[in-house]
């Protein structure tokens, strides 16, 4: 930094040049250092934060399954052949589940079964099946076995004439019309 004196005499000339060849003082010289360092952003120490805690929670849910019937078929002879009733209607059953479920930071991370309890046991479908075969139009409805309807019906292998016979031992159930029960005791042809 120079500063020009006009006036009269060359002392104040050599005085100012002399400012010149001396070096600034140290204050100064650090002033025009900061000066000249280019300006940043500005950086803050803090310490860094420590991560939250993840909130875990357990809750114990309770949920309710049905349990399917089973179907259960068993015959009856006093139904035709062929022929289904329903004897019992099925009933789906109860299960209680218990379950301990937990959460972190609200969303399920696990779930674990803790207890199954059946509430209603189911009750089984029964369906009857019909065994009972029709008797054929050419058999007597009197007798349980096929005598045939004829004129006269004697035993097989007996003494009778026919014109039909019947394979023995046959039942009795109604009107022994063709007399094959001699000695009276149901079963006839024995």
């Amino acid at each position: 930094m120079a500063l020009a004196l006009t006036g009269c005499g060359g002392a104040g000339n050599r005085a100012a040049e002399a400012a010149d060849d001396e070096p600034a003082p140290a204050a100064a010289q650090q002033s025009a250092d900061v000066d000249a360092t280019p300006a940043g952003p500005a950086t803050a120490t803090t310490s860094p934060e420590a991560p939250a805690e993840p909130q875990v929670t357990t809750k114990t849910i309770t949920e309710t399954k049905p349990i399917p019937y089973a179907t259960r078929t068993v015959q009856d002879g006093s139904l035709a052949k062929g022929v289904t009733k329903t004897r019992t209607k099925g009933v789906a059953g109860l299960r209680t589940l218990t379950y301990q479920v937990t959460y972190t930071d609200g969303e399920q991370t696990s779930k674990k079964l803790i207890k199954s309890v059946v509430t209603r046991a189911a009750v089984p479908k029964v369906v009857a099946v019909g065994t009972k075969t029709a008797p054929s139009d050419d058999c007597d409805p009197n007798y349980s076995g096929c005598v045939p309807i004829a004129s006269d019906v004697d035993c097989a292998g007996g003494s009778g004439n026919g014109p039909a016979y019947a394979s023995g031992p046959v039942r009795v159930i109604g009107t022994d019309i063709y007399d094959l029960d001699r000695d009276g005791d149901g079963v006839a042809c024995d």
